[in-house]
């Protein structure tokens, strides 16, 4: 799994041009660690020593449900409630005082694919500036983006300093403001135009919609990457 992770081509992410691309990074992480988990790897004995202890989120739970392998959820539900069991018959899911307190929220906060997630996206993240850094045809490519959504352009620009030559910092910069802020623009006239079309004036069987049908969706994927 870790060698697929780092091997994937990230111009490949960056050609369809359509969207976020950093979201569609992190789609295809957690894609691909869903699938992962839901395989041949569930049985793998130190897998299941992290699954047991981690857990899942109610997202991933339901995208795992989605894939329609009952037995293997089945089978990695049962394990890791047992682990529960024995933590709470040692006492050990109630711990400590204060600011080292353990309590049951640590236990459901965690979850095995979003660990996995990170772990990827901080190495392909990395990978990202070194191609910055050296490939003028991937500058380029970056530039050509329909869009960067909001936190991943707090993300990106945030990583700049400690990840990018100093000499590239004002034209990475520059294109990350460009790509949100246009996309920023067209969104904005876009939920705007919706919000007018509810006037009485702007109904009827020709009203025109323009791009607005779906501006609230892509307008809560811009500000919050899902």
């Amino acid at each position: 799994m870790r060698e697929s992770i780092l091997t994937i081509p990230v111009t490949d992410i960056f050609e369809p041009k359509c969207g976020c691309p950093i979201c569609r990074l992190r789609d295809m992480l957690e894609s691909r660690t869903v699938e992962y988990i839901m395989g041949a790897a569930m049985m793998e004995p130190d897998v299941r020593i992290e699954t047991n202890k981690l857990g899942f989120c109610h997202l991933h739970f339901e995208q795992m449900r989605a894939c329609k392998n009952r037995l293997s959820l089945a089978l990695m539900i049962q394990t890791h409630l047992q682990h529960l069991q024995g933590e709470l018959s040692k006492k050990s899911l109630f711990y400590g005082k204060g600011a080292k307190r353990r309590t049951v929220s640590a236990v459901n906060e965690s979850c095995f694919v979003c660990s996995k997630i990170e772990w990827g996206m901080s190495r392909i993240m990395r990978t990202l500036f070194e191609m910055y850094e050296q490939q003028e045809e991937f500058r380029k490519l970056f530039e050509d983006q329909q869009m960067l959504c909001l936190p991943h352009y707090q993300l990106l620009t945030e990583m700049m300093d400690d990840s990018l030559d100093k000499k590239q910092h004002k034209r990475f910069s520059q294109t990350c403001e460009q790509l949100l802020s246009k996309y920023l623009d067209e969104l904005e006239a876009d939920v705007s135009h919706f919000c007018k079309m509810y006037d009485y004036r702007n109904t009827g069987a020709n009203a025109d919609w323009g791009n607005s049908k779906d501006s609230v969706e892509r307008a809560i994927k811009f500000l919050t990457t899902r």
